[in-house]
This record gives structure tokens, C-alpha cells and sequence, in this order.
């Protein structure tokens, strides 16, 4: 069922050029060449009754309601499938076609009575019966029927199937399924998993999913499309059917993935019925996952905190209080350990969970309250390598494409992604464009779903050896450059020769071939010479990048392979090519956008340029410093030396999400004063002196930034629950009261004030406004006077750095080595239903699919170590030891073990070491040598660990046992 704010016109809308003008009723229409008559009605309000059409999806023509009649054609055409043309007239109403559409909803109805719907809020059918004006039903009710569960001489009803309620979010129920087979079209057209399908012939003939399996044990992996597309109300949202229907709906954007979606929060009053996908959506069109349609439970769960707390050691029971006292001494301790230990003994990090607005005053505060650079983003630990090596190459940080491009891209390249775990909706793009015929290069150790998916299957897999990007690429661009596949023309007139000419010289040399490099990369060198001419001579070629290439001690470097590579080629600059990476977390690239580093100011802008500083002074009112700050990783090392104290953490779980976990907790617990502003107790808030409640995504006003630089509105659905009984707060105002306590003034009263002081101090934002997204529905920047509309493909005449520098990529093997000791490399990855490190997804209805983290393993390796499928596994590393379940999996390499990190006594961190990007010092979270054998009981960290949960879950129980016996 789509929102109900939304009106559904058929089919989807043409995109060609030319117009049409046509009469429908009398009326003049114009539309675009190939658009229905049906959807060429609807767009001048003529309602043509249908079932099976959707504009979500392609034409079917098999309800036969949509008949119309057209002047000069026999019969009477279904209006879905039937194009118009110049100087049709079309009739849609009355005699014969009133007469032909109460017969076919009679035939509907005789199967499946009115009754039937009566609990599916209004649905399609019950619309479209009204609208027909079906006042009985002449075949009646008593002969074969799907509805009845028994027949009418007492005998079971073989043909009913009782109501489907295993999958956690929504319910099947057959006996209100007319099989128009919008469901299956929509699994296959829109998401492209083909679990659902048409079983059985004629009228015995119903829908089923993978092989007449429930939900739950199916393939279907719960993006919800089906649920959208169904007319009947047969597949419903479980909240809907609980809660009634909702009265309003606010279009906001996903809080999830970096894909960005637009959805419509539909709201009964102040809770939340159900979220929607935006047909609208210009990041994902209408379609959605599992987490952003379904996972908003966190929102109510009863383990969010919603009182600020203090307590003086980490060994202390909570204690909660007002907002007054929790920020008043938030600023207090901050302001007395800088007098003690001076100006840069504090920090704060950002979160990339935050809005564009929280994270530029989160900056700001440490910037201009603090008087200090040390502040830092989750990106740090993803894609900050992506930052630096764009900016060295094209001059700006940041993906070159919007998402559409991928739908005019000949050749796909996908390395060190997981497209369809990590980013599903745009796999699903993606996955279209392949099933149309383009070709497909997938370079990862793992084998992905997206290298054989049905109707998709990966022209090569190039399964290299972890840490071995950067030979590969450059292996790749050896290939480009001996068999002359370089775009001679692109490079001479868009590129700096001499820097060509130096890495020309570079790749081409011997020891960079394919076949030098073969023993490095583990990929056969007839491979990587075959993807590399399909890559440079397939047409326009894309590349799309993950972590898997970020989070290396080479990721700069690769990233900057990367761009040579497409620059090598001409594939930058146009619709259909271009470097994308794909952005783990939901405002990645906005808190980047916003100066979270600490050498930048917003629009990647470093802090010792003397105007951009000064801009800054002069809007800010202070004095800024010249010098960067401290790095995250610094400021783990300052405060194991005692020279960093205090530390303010907006939206970000260092303690379960960084490196060598037991590094990062030493280092907290150095600290006198931690502050935590989130929504839970998670792990790093076990180690905070001071919490304060965060609000989330629904109850706040705001922007976020997907990969593909889209500004998108977040809006408030609901007031922040986070009350201290007198009111509550967004984080943008948290952040805002503890700078005013610190004798910096903010005055804020919206968000929308914060945007628009962004747009002044920052180029690239200049054009952006809340008003301005409003009314373009979002924004990619750069949108500025010449971009007035944003900039959907950046650099197409020229390079953002002018010239296009090529980069020499020296292949540096990781010093994380293999030995008898650690003979498995460890690389790490996220799955679809969980998101990052689970605060979210872990209290939703999510971890029925995926409960723990588990240590894939190849059946060879299994053997030989005598490990079974799901034995406990210890995981040892340089850094230290975890236990896991064993998962074998042929989808591994022999040699290559994988985990997620979702799960905080996985202790996935625990054996994850400290070695990081030369550039950037993200680390190195795909290499870590390890050993794994058979083991009976927790690692003696989890031990800890879990000794350590109880004692701080206590802690936070006798808080709130002490204010419930409190006086009121």
C-alpha cells in the first residue's frame, strides 16, 4: 500500500523527450513519448480503475479493470499497457466499459468477498469495488474459493492457506490475494531477488514464497516492496493492522546506510505507524530495505535513556538529573581540566549518525568554545582515505556521480564492496543495470552475492588476496597503459602531462604486469589482463569502492589507483562512469562535508589558510588555531601519556567501532572527564562520567549527505522524548546549551539558521537552504551561482583542481604478515539486516535474521583445524583473543577468515590491530593475521567484558530505581 499522502498514476513515467498530445474524455493532454494512456489520464485527474498496475512498476495488463476505449481501434485496449499517440481519443467511462469492469470485480469478488477486506484500511480493492460500483455479485459465494477455510458440505477448504505471520514486520494472508502478481513483479523489477513466484495453474493457481516456504524461512529478505505493491491488503504491515491507519505523513531521510532513502514517516497522532518509501525519492525511487522501512524500534525501545546523567567515577551508580546540572557540570569539568592542563587537554568527536547541523556546531563548540583543532569524525575509520586521495587526484573529496548513473554504465566495477549488505537499495539499481546487459567486474576476496545473484552473474571475479589492492590497480592500469587502451585525447586535454607521463612510465614498467603480480594478488593473470580491456573498451565504465579499499594500510593509495585508473581511461566527467564511493553510514560524507577533521573547516578547507581562517574568526567572533588537532588515534595516545583529559562524544561508539578495542578502553578509562551524548548505554558510554540523552532522527529538523553528495531534509515526526520533565532537546540544541555554559554563546532557534550559516562560510553549500530543498525536494553539491540546481556529475569540463594530477601508487605490503603462528588473514564486513555496531538494529526485530557475529570460514581450513559448522572458534591475533561461532563457507578463500562487527562480546575489535593508512590513520580493519581453533568456552576478554556489562547495566538500574522512589 503506498502512503497515503501519495497518489499511484499506473505506470512509470516516460523519460523520453518528445512530447504526445492525445484527448482523453474530451480533454487535451500532452505527456512524454511512451507514457500509458492509463498514467496520460491520470495526470489530468481521470481516474481509469486498475489492480495490477503501479507506477512503481512496468506494465502487466492482467486485472483487464483499466479497459478503455480508443477511437479507430477494435475492442476495448487495457489502458497500462497500451502507449498513446499523436491525436488519440481515448474514452474511459460509460456503456459498454462500465459493463465490462462490474463483470471482472464480480469475478474478483466471487472469490474474495468484501468482508474480506474489511481490516485492510481502506485498500485498493475495496477503492476500486466502490469506484466500479459492484452493488452484488451475480456467480455468488458458494462454489470453489480461496476466501473460506471449509467448504460448504464441512469438509476443509483445500484451496485456503491460513494467514503467513512469520516474518517479523508484515503478514500474508492468502485468502485476500487475487495473485495480480504485483508482488512478485515487485520483488523481482524493484528489489531483484526473485523470491516470490506464481505456483500452480488456472484457479488453483497462488502466490508463494522461494519454494512454498513462510516468509521467514524464505529468500525474501523483507525490503518490503511487496507489501507496497499489494492491492489487497493480502501482504500488510504488521504495525498497520496493530495501530490503524495514520492520520499524516512526513517525508524525512533514512538514518541508516549512505544510500540516503526518502521516506514518508506516517504518524497516528504522535506515534509512528510505519515508514513508507518516497515515490518521490530522488536517491531511491520508491523502494527501500529492511533496516530503514522497518528497523525504527530503537526509537521506543525501553533501554534508551532518556534522563541526563552524572556520576563521578565509571565504578559510581548513575544519578540522574536536570539538563541544567548535567550541562552546567559538562562545562564546569571541561573548563577546569583545561585550566589545569591546558587548552588542547580536551577534544570532541562527531558522529556520522548526525545531522549537517549537529556535527558544524559539534566543531564549532571545540573550535571556538574549546579554543582548540582536536576534534575528529567516525570517518576517520572509514573513509577518510577517500577524502584524501580524491582531493590529491580531482580536486575535490568526494564521489563523482549520482546514483541514476549507474543505469547508463556499460561496465561496472565493484571493489572492496558489498553493494547488496551494505548499500541495498542501490544494489538493486545496480542489479537492474546488469540484468539489462552491462557487464560486471567484481575485485574482492569474498565471494559476494553480487558475483552470481539471479539473472546477474559477475563477467569476473577477481578474488585478490587481502591487502593487495593497490598491486591489482595497478596491475589493472599495467594493462591500460602496454595494450595502448589510454584515452590519449582525455589525458591531453583534461590531465597534468608530466604527472601522466611519470606514472605512464610507473605502471608500465615490468614488475607491475599482471603476470609480475599474479603471486601477490592471487588473481590469474589472464584475468586481470581480460577486466582491464573490458574496463577500458567496454563503453562508459563505473567504479564503485568500499571499505574494503578505505580501511587498509594502503587506502589513500588505492583510492588515488582508483582515479587514475579512471582518468587513464576518459571514464570521469559524464553520466554513466565515474569514482563512487559508497558511504557506510547515513551522513558519512556530511560529516566530513562539515569540518569534523581536524586540519579542515568545512568544504575540506585546512585550518592554516590564513582567509579561510579568517572567514571563520570573523563569522565566529574568536580567535582560531592554525595548527591541525589531535587525530582519534592521538588522542587515545595523549591520554595513556596523561596529556589529553577530557573527551566530548556526539553519536559515536569508539569503544565497540575503533581498532584494538582494549587500546581504546584503556584510553577512556585514562580520562577524568567523559561526556557522552547518545541514545543508549553503549559501550563507550560504560566509560562517560556525564550522559547526556540523544534525540533521534524523527525528532529532530535537520540535513543529511548520502554518497552521492545529496542534501536531503530530515524532519521532525515527533518531539524529542529525551524530557528531564520540563522539556526535551534535538542534539543540535544539547550541543548548543553546553557551548553557551562554556561562555561561548549560540542563539540558534532552528536548524535551518545553522544551514544557512554553513552556506555562507562554505563554497560548495553556497546555493543550499531549507527552503531551497524544500522546493527541489534535495540538493548535490556543489550548488552554488553557476550550479544554482546542484551538480549531479562533478567535473565535466574541467577538474575541480583544474588539471587532473596523476599519482605514483607504489605497492607497500601491509606489515601485518601471515606466520606459522597467525596463518589466517581476518577481514571484516557488515550484513544486511544489521547496521554498523547494532545499537539500532540490535534492539529491533533485525537480529531474528543474524543474532551474533559469526567467523566465516573456507571448508579446507574448517578441516584441517577438525571445525565444524557452528563450533566455538577462538580467534587469536597479535592484539588479542576472541571466541566465535564458525559459520563454513565456500563463499570464503582458503587462507581468509570474515566476521562483522555488529555485536559489541563478539570482541570483532578485540583481535583488530592499530596499524592504519599511511595518510590518514584509518585503520587497517580487512588485514589482521590470526589463528582459529576449537575451543569450549569465552575468550578471557569476553569474560571481562561481559563481568564489566553487568556491573555497568547495574549501575544504571540503581539509577533509575532511585528516581522512581524519588519525591515528585
Amino acid at each position: 500500500m503506498l502512503s497515503i499522502a501519495e497518489t499511484d498514476l499506473g505506470t512509470p513515467k516516460s523519460r523520453a523527450t518528445q512530447s504526445v498530445a492525445l484527448t482523453v474524455d474530451g480533454r487535451a493532454v500532452s505527456v512524454p513519448a511512451g507514457t500509458s494512456v492509463l498514467r496520460a489520464a491520470a495526470e489530468i485527474g481521470i481516474e481509469i480503475p486498475k489492480l495490477c498496475a503501479t507506477e512503481l512498476l512496468d506494465a502487466f495488463g492482467s486485472c483487464r479493470l483499466c479497459l478503455v476505449q480508443i477511437e479507430g481501434m477494435k475492442g476495448f485496449p487495457a489502458s497500462c499497457t497500451t502507449p498513446v499517440a499523436a491525436g488519440m481519443r481515448v474514452t474511459t467511462h460509460g456503456g459498454k466499459l462500465e459493463q465490462l469492469r462490474r463483470g471482472v470485480m464480480e469475478l474478483y469478488l466471487s472469490d474474495h468477498p468484501l468482508d474480506a477486506f474489511a481490516g485492510s484500511f481502506a485498500s485498493e480493492m475495496q477503492a476500486m469495488a466502490e469506484r466500479v460500483g459492484v452493488e452484488e455479485v451475480r456467480y455468488g459465494f458458494d462454489g470453489a474459493g480461496h476466501f473460506a477455510p471449509m467448504r460448504a458440505d464441512g469438509n476443509g477448504n483445500p484451496l485456503h492457506a491460513g494467514a503467513d505471520s512469520s516474518n517479523p514486520y508484515f503478514r500474508f494472508d492468502p485468502a485476500q490475494c487475487i495473485v495480480c502478481s504485483r508482488c512478485v513483479r515487485a520483488c523481482d523489477e524493484q528489489q531483484g531477488t526473485f523470491a516470490l513466484t506464481v505456483q500452480g495453474r488456472g484457479f488453483a493457481s497462488k502466490i508463494v514464497a522461494s519454494q512454498d516456504d513462510p516468509f521467514m524461512d524464505s529468500e525474501c529478505v523483507s525490503c518490503g516492496a511487496c507489501v507496497q505493491a499489494c492491492p489487497t491488503g493480502a501482504l500488510m504491515e504488521k504495525s498497520l493492522i496493530e495501530q490503524g491507519q495514520a492520520d499524516r505523513s512526513v517525508v524525512t531521510t533514512c538514518a541508516y546506510c549512505g544510500v540516503g532513502c526518502s521516506f514518508r514517516a506516517e504518524m497516528r497522532g504522535d506515534a509512528l505507524v510505519r515508514m513508507v518509501p518516497n515515490k518521490d525519492g530522488q536517491a531511491n525511487h520508491g523502494h527501500s530495505c529492511v533496516k530503514g522501512r522497518f528497523a525504527t524500534g530503537y526509537a521506543t525501545h525501553p533501554e534508551r535513556i532518556l534522563k541526563p546523567m552524572l556520576r563521578a567515577k565509571i565504578s559510581d551508580p548513575w544519578r540522574e538529573v536536570s539538563w541544567h546540572e548535567a550541562i552546567a557540570h559538562a562545562a564546569s569539568e571541561f573548563r577546569r581540566i583545561q585550566a589545569e592542563h591546558g587548552r588542547d587537554s580536551i577534544g570532541g568527536i562527531t558522529s556520522s549518525r548526525c545531522t549537517n547541523e549537529e556535527t558544524y556546531l559539534v566543531q564549532k563548540l571545540v573550535r571556538a568554545a574549546f579554543g582548540t583543532n582536536n576534534v575528529d569524525t567516525c570517518a576517520r575509520v572509514c573513509h577518510s582515505p577517500t577524502g584524501y586521495g580524491l582531493k590529491s587526484t580531482l580536486g575535490e573529496s568526494a564521489g563523482t556521480q549520482d546514483f541514476d548513473s549507474v543505469m547508463q554504465a556499460d561496465v561496472i566495477f565493484v571493489i572492496g564492496a558489498n553493494p547488496t549488505d551494505a548499500h541495498p537499495v542501490f544494489a538493486s539499481q545496480m542489479k537492474r543495470r546488469l540484468r539489462q546487459g552491462a557487464k560486471l567486474v567484481v575485485a574482492d576476496p569474498r565471494r559476494i552475492e553480487l558475483v552470481r545473484t539471479p539473472h546477474v552473474e559477475a563477467d569476473f571475479h577477481l578474488r585478490l588476496r587481502p591487502g593487495t589492492n593497490v598491486a591489482l590497480l595497478n596491475a589493472l592500469a599495467h594493462v591500460v597503459v602496454a595494450e595502448g587502451l589510454v584515452d590519449e585525447a582525455f589525458v591531453r586535454e583534461r590531465c597534468e602531462i608530466p604527472a601522466f607521463e611519470r606514472w605512464r612510465a610507473f605502471v608500465g614498467a615490468a614488475e607491475r604486469s599482471p603476470e609480475a603480480t599474479a603471486d601477490v594478488t592471487g588473481v590469474p593473470a589472464a584475468d586481470v589482463r581480460a577486466a582491464a580491456r573490458l574496463y577500458a573498451s567496454g563503453g562508459k565504465a563505473a567504479i564503485y569502492y568500499g571499505l574494503g579499499v578505505t580501511e587498509h594500510s594502503q587506502g589513500s593509495t588505492a583510492v588515488m589507483a582508483i582515479a587514475n585508473l579512471a582518468m587513464a581511461t576518459g571514464n570521469i566527467g559524464r553520466v554513466g562512469v565515474g569514482v563512487n564511493p559508497l558511504r557506510g553510514q547515513n551522513n558519512v560524507q556530511g560529516s566530513c562535508d562539515m569540518g569534523s577533521f581536524p586540519h579542515e573547516f568545512t568544504g575540506y578547507r585546512h585550518v592554516s589558510d590564513d582567509a579561510v581562517r579568517a572567514s571563520f574568526e570573523q563569522a565566529w567572533g574568536v580567535h582560531l588555531q592554525a595548527e591541525p588537532g589531535l587525530r582519534i588515534p592521538n588522542m587515545f595516545e595523549a591520554a595513556l601519556d596523561g596529556s589529553f583529559r577530557a573527551l566530548y562524544i556526539e553519536g559515536e561508539d569508539i569503544a565497540q567501532s575503533d581498532p584494538n578495542t582494549q587500546h581504546v578502553t584503556a584510553a577512556l578509562s585514562a580520562l577524568e572527564c567523559v561526556v557522552v551524548q547518545d541514545l543508549f548505554l553503549n559501550e563507550t558510554a560504560k566509560f562517560a562520567h556525564v550522559f547526556l540523552p540523544g534525540s533521534t532522527f524523527l525528532e529532530k529538523d535537520g540535513t543529511f549527505v548520502n554518497a552521492e553528495r545529496r542534501v536531503s531534509r530530515v524532519r521532525k515526526v515527533m518531539e524529542p522524548r529525551n524530557s528531564d520533565g520540563t522539556r526535551g532537546y534535538a542534539d543540535w540544541e544539547i550541543t548548543q546549551l553546553l557551548s553557551n555554559a562554556l561562555g561561548y554563546p549560540m542563539h540558534y532557534t532552528h536548524p535551518s539558521e545553522i544551514m544557512d550559516e554553513i552556506a555562507r562560510l562554505t563554497p560548495t553549500f553556497a546555493g543550499i537552504s531549507f527552503a531551497r530543498i524544500d522546493e527541489l525536494g534535495s540538493i548535490q553539491w556543489p550548488c552554488d551561482a553557476g550550479h544554482p540546481q546542484g551538480t549531479p556529475t562533478m567535473h565535466v569540463d574541467t577538474f575541480v583542481r583544474g588539471k587532473g594530477r596523476f599519482m605514483l601508487t607504489e605497492y607497500v605490503p601491509t606489515s601485518e604478515k601471515v606466520n606459522a603462528k597467525y596463518p589466517l588473514i581476518l577481514t571484516t564486513g557488515r550484513i544486511l539486516s544489521q547496521y554498523n555496531v547494532g545499537a539500532q538494529t540490535r534492539r529491533t526485530p533485525n537480529s531474528r535474521w543474524h543474532d551474533e557475529d559469526r567467523l566465516e570460514i573456507d571448508p579446507h581450513d574448517a578441516e584441517q583445524r577438525g571445525i565444524r559448522d557452528g563450533d566455538w572458534v577462538g580467534v587469536a591475533s597479535r592484539a588479542g583473543e576472541t571466541v566465535l561461532r564458525a559459520a563454513i563457507s565456500e563463499r570464503m578463500q582458503p587462507g581468509v577468515v570474515y566476521t562483522t562487527f555488529h555485536f559489541p562480546g563478539s570482541g570483532a575489535n578485540v583481535i583488530t590491530t592499530e596499524n592504519s593508512d599511511w595518510a590518514t590513520n584509518c585503520p587497517e580493519y580487512k588485514v589482521t593475521a590470526v589463528e582459529v581453533t576449537r575451543v569450549s568456552q569465552p575468550s578471557e576478554w569476553q569474560k571481562r567484558f561481559h563481568a564489566f556489562d553487568e556491573q555497568q547495566q547495574a549501575l544504571l538500574e540503581q539509577a533509575r530505581d532511585a528516581a522512581l522512589d524519588a519525591p515528585h
